[in-house]
Formats: C-alpha cells, sequence, structure tokens
C-alpha cells in the first residue's frame, strides 16, 4: 500500500487515520451499488505528517496553541495567519509530490478537480467538523493542484478551525489533515440532502435543498434553496425559493458567481421524478452506513452524482424498543426536574422498577435519559383527553408537546395499545382505588389527619438495611433489582390517598375560587409554610446549621476549602469546630442522602461530599438574618391562616354562603393538611436509592481489589445487571466502561427533547401567543407577586453564590436545591409546573417564581438584573 496516495477503490471505513472521515466515507461511497461516486484518490496524513516534519518552526507554532485563549478572536487570528503562512510557503517533500503528480495523471489530468480537506476528528459520529477547513474548486493542471493540495494542509489552521477543535477538547497535534482530490462534476442543479428531517428530526423524512449550479453556492449560504420533503416515495412538500444567483466553473480553472435569468429564478430547480429518484439514493446510503446521513450531492446529464456523505450529528437519539410499532415517548426528567444524564447504573434501576410496577408504561434510555412510553394511553381517546393535563402539572410545555403529538391526527391514528398485563392491570386497580379514597377523604370524611410517614419510611428502610447487611456479593444485588418498587407501593398504599386527595382538594378551591368569586386561585397565599413537607423542613434546618456556624469566620473559611473526605475530621481543629460538628453531623445523618439530581443513584450525595452545602450556607449567611428564616416560615404560616378566613367570609356573604364557606373550608383544610406529603415519596425514593448505593459501592469496593475495575465509580457506567455479572464472575468489559464514559461527555451537550416519536421527532413544547412586554421570556406562573433583582444563574448546586435580593436562576430544582430557596428572592428554571417541587416550595416561601422558561440559563445572563413576574407569568431583562 502507497504511503501517501490511496485511491477511492482502496478505501474503506477502516482507512480513517489516513485518510480522514470525509475520505473514508468516499471510500464506502464507492462500495454501495447504485450510487455513482466521482473517481479520485486522497493524499494521506502521512503524506501531511511527513510534509510539516520538515519543519522544525512548525512544532513551536504548534506547542503555542495549547495556551491559546478561545475567547480571543485576535490572539486565534495572529497565530492562525503565522501558521497558514508558514506552511503555504514549504516545499513539499519530492516523493509526495511524485506521488501525487502520478495518482493524478492515472486518474485523468485532463479533468478539473475538487481538493478538499479529510480531518482524521472530521465527519464523525460525534462531531462533524463541517466547514472547519478549505475546500478549492475547478482546480486544474499540475502546479494550482499541488498549490492547492498545500493550502488545504494550511486550511487545517483556520480560524474557525481551531476554535472548534479547542473548545470541543480536540488536541491540536493529535488532529491531521488528508486531502480529498476528486474529479470535478458540473451538475446542472446540486444540493444538500438528509435522510432525516434536520429541523424536526423525523427518520421518516428525507428534506433536500436544490439550487443552480455548483453545490458551493448552497454550502456557504449565498443562494436560496428549493426545499423539497419525501416521504414513502411520495413528495410531501415543495417550496420553490427565488434562486438569484449560482456558481459556474470557468473554462481555465476557478469558478464565478452569476446571475440567474429572471425567468428561471423560480423555476423547481429538480424535476419530480429527479427528487424522488434522489431520495432513493439517500435511502441506499442511510442503510449502508446504518444512520441518517447529511449528503452533498448534483445532477449532472440526468445522472445523479454524490460527492460526500457524513452523518447527521445534530439529531437526538431514538430509544430502542423491541419492534417497529408506533410510539410516543415522555421525558421522565422533565417530570421528576432533573434533565441532565443519568448514568447507565442509575437508568437500569428505574427501568426494573417501572417493569416490575406496570408493564405498560416501560422506561427506555435514549441520549442518556430515560423516556417513559406513553404509546398506549394515547391510543385511546380518554388517554388522549387526560395525558396534556395530567402532565401539565409537572411541566406545561411537556402538556404542550403532547397536545402538539395528538393533533397529528395521521400518526396517532397508527398508535396501537399493547395487550394489558397482569402487573398493569392490578397497579390501574390500585390507582383507581387512591383515587377513590382520595376522594372520599376530601369531600366526607370531616376529621382528617395525615399519616405517620417517617413510620411508614422508617420501616421499609429498617428492614431493606437489615437484609442489605446480612447478604453479599450476588445476593445483595438480586434484593436490589426486585426492592426498589417497594417504595412505589409505600406512596400507593400509605401516603398515596392524602397526596392525591391534596391535588384534587387544589384543582377544586381553583375552580371555585374562579366560578364563585372570579378570581383567579389563592393557592399561592394557602401554600405558604404548609404543615409536614419534608423539603422545607430541610431549609429550615439548614438555616439552623447555618446560625450555628455564622459565629465562627474560621471555620466557615476552612469549610470553603476543606477537602470532603476530611470534613468533619477537620472541623475539630477550627475555632467553633466542636460546636458546629455535632449540629453537621445530625443535619447529614436525616438528609445526608440528598443531592442536586438525587433520582440518579451515581450522583455523590451530601454525605459523600459535603462541601456541596458549602455554598448554599454562605449565601444564607450572607442573605438573612440569624433565626430570620424560622421567622419568616412562622409569618407565612400566619399570612395563610388569614388568606384562608377571608376567603371563608367573603363566601359566606355570597348566595347559599353557609354551604359554600364549609364546602370550601373542607377542601382548604384537606389542601394544607396534606399538600405537605407531596415531597415525601421522593423522600422516600431516594433514602432507599442511597441504601443501594452503599452496599453497591461496598461491591465496587471488592471489584477493585480483584483488578476487576479500575476505579469504584467505573460501576456507574455499568447497568444492574451487568455489575451483577461483574461482581459473579469478577469480570467487566474495560473498553465498553471507557467507551461509555466518552458517550456520556457527549450526551451532556444534548438538549434532551420533552417528548420523543418512534419517527425520531423531537418536541420541545410552545406557549399559546400572548401578550406580553417587549422582550419578555415567556413561562409557567406557579408563585404570584413580581420581584426585581440581581439574576444568579446557577447550575450546580456547589458553585452557587446567592446574596440579599438575588434570583435563582436554574435549569430545574429538585429537592436537592432547596438550600438556596432560603436565601433567593425570587425563582426561575427552565423545567416545571405548578405542582413540582420548585413551585411548591417557592409558594410555601412565598418568593415570585416562574417556571417553563425555555433556555432561561442561557438568555439570561449571571449577574443582570431581571423582573420575575410570577403572576402573569414572564421575566423581563431590565439591565
Amino acid at each position: 500500500m502507497n504511503p501517501y496516495v490511496l485511491y477511492f477503490s482502496e478505501i474503506n471505513k477502516s482507512s480513517l487515520a489516513l485518510v480522514g472521515g470525509k475520505g473514508a466515507n468516499l471510500g464506502e461511497l464507492c462500495r454501495i451499488p447504485g450510487v455513482e461516486v466521482p473517481a479520485g484518490f486522497c493524499i494521506t496524513t502521512q503524506a501531511y505528517a511527513d510534509f510539516i516534519n520538515t519543519s522544525e518552526e512548525f512544532a513551536s507554532l504548534l506547542e503555542s496553541l495549547r495556551f491559546i485563549d478561545t475567547e480571543s478572536l485576535a490572539e486565534i487570528k495572529t497565530i492562525g495567519e503565522r501558521i497558514r503562512a508558514h506552511l503555504e510557503s514549504l516545499d513539499i517533500p519530492d516523493p509526495i509530490e511524485q506521488e501525487i503528480v502520478h495518482a493524478w495523471k492515472l486518474t485523468g489530468n485532463q479533468h478539473a478537480y475538487a481538493v478538499r480537506s479529510s480531518a482524521t476528528a472530521e465527519d464523525l459520529p460525534g462531531a462533524s467538523f463541517a466547514g472547519q477547513q478549505d475546500t478549492y474548486l475547478n482546480i486544474k493542471g499540475e502546479s494550482e493542484l499541488l498549490a492547492h493540495v498545500r493550502k488545504c494542509w494550511a486550511s487545517l489552521f483556520t480560524d474557525r478551525a481551531i476554535t472548534y477543535r479547542a473548545k470541543n477538547g480536540f488536541d491540536h497535534r493529535k488532529v491531521l489533515l488528508s486531502v480529498v482530490v476528486q474529479q470535478m462534476v458540473f451538475p446542472e442543479v446540486s444540493g444538500i440532502m438528509f435522510t432525516a428531517d434536520p429541523v424536526t428530526g423525523n427518520r421518516k423524512v428525507v428534506s433536500i435543498d436544490a439550487a443552480f449550479g455548483l453545490g458551493e453556492a448552497l454550502v456557504s449560504g449565498l443562494v436560496n434553496a428549493d426545499l423539497y420533503k419525501v416521504r414513502a416515495d411520495r413528495i410531501i412538500k415543495r417550496q420553490i425559493a427565488v434562486k438569484k444567483l449560482a456558481i459556474y466553473p470557468l473554462a481555465d480553472g476557478d469558478t464565478v458567481k452569476r446571475e440567474i435569468p429572471l425567468e428561471w429564478q423560480s423555476e423547481q430547480a429538480l424535476a419530480d421524478e429527479a427528487i424522488l429518484a434522489l431520495a432513493r439514493v439517500g435511502r441506499l446510503i442511510e442503510e449502508h452506513f446504518g444512520r441518517p446521513q447529511d449528503i452533498e450531492w448534483g445532477y449532472a446529464g440526468g445522472k445523479i452524482y454524490i460527492v460526500q456523505s457524513r452523518p447527521i450529528t445534530t439529531l437526538y437519539p431514538l430509544p430502542e424498543v423491541a419492534d417497529n410499532r408506533p410510539r410516543v415517548f415522555v421525558s421522565f426528567g422533565h417530570v421528576q426536574m432533573m434533565t441532565d444524564p443519568i448514568r447507565p447504573l442509575g437508568m437500569s434501576i428505574w427501568e426494573k422498577t417501572m417493569a416490575v410496577i406496570d408493564n405498560q408504561y416501560s422506561l427506555v434510555p435514549a441520549g442518556g435519559r430515560l423516556y417513559l412510553d406513553i404509546t398506549d394511553s394515547l391510543a385511546s381517546w380518554l388517554g388522549r383527553k387526560t395525558a396534556p393535563v395530567m402532565y401539565s402539572k409537572s411541566d406545561a410545555l411537556l402538556s404542550s408537546a403532547i397536545a402538539e403529538v395528538i393533533r397529528r391526527r395521521d400518526f396517532i391514528a397508527t398508535l396501537r395499545p399493547r395487550k394489558q398485563a397482569a402487573g398493569a392491570k392490578s397497579y390501574t386497580r390500585k390507582s383507581m382505588a387512591t383515587i377513590a379514597g382520595s376522594t372520599f377523604e376530601m369531600l366526607f370524611r370531616e376529621k382528617i389527619e395525615a399519616p405517620d410517614v417517617s413510620a411508614i419510611a422508617g420501616k421499609v428502610i429498617g428492614e431493606l438495611r437489615r437484609d442489605l447487611t446480612r447478604l453479599s456479593g450476588r445476593e445483595r444485588l438480586d434484593l436490589i433489582a426486585g426492592h426498589f418498587s417497594k417504595g412505589f407501593e409505600v406512596f400507593m398504599e400509605g401516603i398515596g390517598r392524602p397526596v392525591f386527595a391534596a391535588w384534587m382538594a387544589s384543582m377544586l378551591i381553583g375552580w371555585l375560587a374562579r366560578h364563585w368569586l372570579g378570581e383567579p386561585s389563592p393557592l399561592d397565599e394557602l401554600t405558604k409554610s404548609a404543615p409536614g413537607n419534608v423539603s422545607t423542613e430541610m431549609g429550615l434546618e439548614l438555616g439552623d446549621l447555618a446560625d450555628v456556624i455564622r459565629p465562627y469566620p474560621s471555620a466557615l473559611e476552612y469549610m470553603k476549602e476543606a477537602d470532603d473526605a476530611a470534613f468533619l475530621d477537620g472541623l475539630g481543629r477550627v475555632e467553633g469546630g466542636e460546636a458546629i460538628r455535632p449540629a453537621f453531623t445530625a443535619f447529614l445523618a436525616k438528609y445526608g442522602m440528598r443531592c442536586p439530581g438525587e433520582i440518579d443513584i451515581t450522583r455523590p450525595r451530601w454525605r459523600e461530599k459535603p462541601t456541596q452545602l458549602v455554598p448554599a450556607i454562605v449565601s444564607h449567611i450572607q442573605s438573612a438574618e440569624p433565626g430570620e428564616h424560622r421567622l419568616r416560615f412562622a409569618q407565612g404560616k400566619v399570612e395563610a391562616e388569614q388568606a384562608a378566613q377571608t376567603l371563608l367570609l367573603r363566601l359566606k356573604r355570597k348566595m347559599g354562603g353557609s354551604f359554600k364557606s364549609r364546602l370550601m373550608g373542607k377542601l382548604i383544610r384537606t389542601y394544607r393538611e396534606f399538600i405537605g406529603l407531596r415531597e415525601y415519596p421522593k423522600y422516600l425514593m431516594v433514602s432507599l436509592l442511597d441504601e443501594y448505593k452503599q452496599a453497591i459501592m461496598e461491591e465496587a469496593a471488592r471489584l477493585v481489589e480483584r483488578g476487576t475495575v479500575d476505579r469504584a465509580e467505573d460501576v456507574f457506567y455499568l447497568t444492574l445487571e451487568e455489575l451483577t455479572a461483574a461482581v459473579t464472575t469478577g469480570q467487566a468489559d474495560q473498553g465498553k466502561i471507557a467507551a461509555l464514559k466518552e458517550k456520556y461527555a457527549e450526551y451532556e451537550k444534548l438538549k434532551p427533547p420533552r417528548v420523543l416519536t418512534s419517527e425520531g421527532e423531537t418536541l420541545f413544547g410552545s406557549y399559546t401567543p400572548r401578550e406580553l412586554p417587549a422582550g419578555a421570556l415567556a413561562g409557567t406562573p406557579v408563585s404570584s407577586g413580581v420581584v426585581e433583582g440581581r439574576a444568579r444563574v446557577i447550575t450546580k448546586l456547589e458553585e452557587a453564590d446567592l446574596g440579599k435580593g438575588d434570583i435563582l436562576v436554574a435549569p430545574f430544582t429538585d429537592p436537592g436545591w432547596t438550600p438556596l430557596f432560603v436565601s433567593a428572592s425570587g425563582l426561575v428554571t427552565e423545567v416545571g409546573g405548578l405542582m413540582t417541587h420548585g413551585a411548591v416550595v417557592a409558594r410555601e416561601y412565598g418568593i415570585p417564581a416562574v417556571v417553563g422558561v425555555d433556555d432561561a440559563t442561557h438568555k439570561i445572563h449571571d449577574g443582570q438584573i431581571i423582573r420575575v413576574d410570577g403572576t402573569q407569568g414572564f421575566v423581563e431583562i431590565l439591565e
């Protein structure tokens, strides 16, 4: 094999290191029957390496890129120009030049050629690098070819290529460049084809952009293009653009822009027959590569030529399911207020749990997140009516996305329910019993009393702890695999009824207030300082802890710099440590199982990483006076009681006032008594997860001792089944673990859609248009009032820095974020609904809150002055 030149016929996907992504893909394209690829060859990365190694100066220039400031455009421009100028001044070594010229003559020196870059980190499944290096068209003659090969090599250091690599973590020294030399096709029409709709993600739709002349005009954005969409060999959309310009080749080389005659500008560029033929070619290519493709094509002399194909890297991954049945999936993370990726161990526990509880509503992984299959629900008329309402309390935009799917009648008509399993029927019966019991409790039982949730949970956790202690190895992991669903059983049988009663009471209170008084729901006032909310109690106890720490500045300084492993022991060596340590220990004993993103068992708990709490403690000390948090809570209780009395007195003055007041009073008592319990199921779930985690980490430590894994945390990248196998056999696939770590780094960059269909369509939801102030960000109002203050955009609890009057802006808040609510004057989140954690706690604390503000943590910048209108549901950026 020639080290410097490889012809397309000699190349396949295994040639990536020698010819880069674009070159390898061209080699693969040439192997697909029915796909026409213009002839050509690749100048290998070995040629590039030998070329740059002729220069000692280049090595020092390359080294300087390691320390470049990616935000400094001037610095990038300066170093980029120096490197490019240097490379273009170097001579190509004779052996390399001779091989290039020989391949050119053999391929046909009478032809014009396109000279394109093909980097080893280009056109890959995880990063396309599209457009980062230069392309040269209509190159003729030996000297021009060699000059443009050198230019191509130099273009590895364009400003955009340097910036892209630096920001995406690619080592400049490890990215090598091959050059593709391909015969030019001079098409009448050319363009780009996506074998999945790049806007909606729909894998059933081929999307084609087409314009006159060479495709470079379209790729570079110089011209508008026609848009055609094809589904099942049928054109479903034609959007004809006014095409004023085109790029054409010149006879002696190079290209020129020309204006298209007026009578052609609005003509359909590609005939219907050619559109359908092109779509069929696209499907052939997609089938060969096994994933949706972004394809550059040209149409000349009645033939379709493919000049490039790369994976579409912007599509959200689809759930893997056992059959091809049309399905609809909703984001479990948006329901649970945690949209970050969950590692395989955490996902497998939830998948097994949902399978035990209800085979009809299975959880499936996609893009590092879990999605709930709600196909069976949407296949029924009743399900389509109730699903948007049910999910609206979790996340208004999720409800909107589900409603959008329901409006697509053609797709909905294809949904078919599975045969209901016995376990599902049992679960349905339990649910109906809960609803019936809740209704009775709310409307007919005069004396109501919250159940002893601590005793219920204590019994389950105590039994689990005892069983885990007496078992080890496979038996211990088998116990975990079948145990988690017990938490749901406790929820349904122990506190499901009162929680559901509180939810139903909230709906009726709002409806009756509107119907009888013509006013909005009074829930914001009635929710303040509700009893029995374990998350609120945790926030109050953290305030107590902060007040213990407050008199000892040296202890606080120690905590800011402390190591997690020695955190508590180190307190004994600082002033005030003897008073602080027992208080901190007691807090961790009660709440140490919690953390942000706590539904993922692999997240570090506060007991493992207590320094996560320090910023919240500092913020509390900075923003509140000693004991202020307790006084505010007491005041909130008084305000709630006054609001209830005022409401009942007003109702008494209405016609039928005695009945209305009595019914509303019963609903308010039910709501106040039980609404705090809605946080307890998650408290129980997290407590169980923490018990599992402690047992799992003991097994992981043994795997490290046996040399099965390098670090105990590596087991997070195994499913529970894989972990059980590793514990049993002493073997684990280290390569798979390493690959999953890289994959999860990619997943962190993805924005999970609220709804996914089996066709790949991604839906994020939208708000019904309404009158808002200019530039305001729409959201869902969940806690009334208006507040102005400094925005503190916080994506990680351990990086929190809230001062007095600051407004918390976060991607989501679950109970692990509660410590910050004590300090915040307002709340803005990207995810949430009326009954989710952030909304309920914000109402309890009486702070204005707007949730479901799409992309809030990017649209609002840290430190900006903003106004949060929790009554109307929008956020204004004031400064």
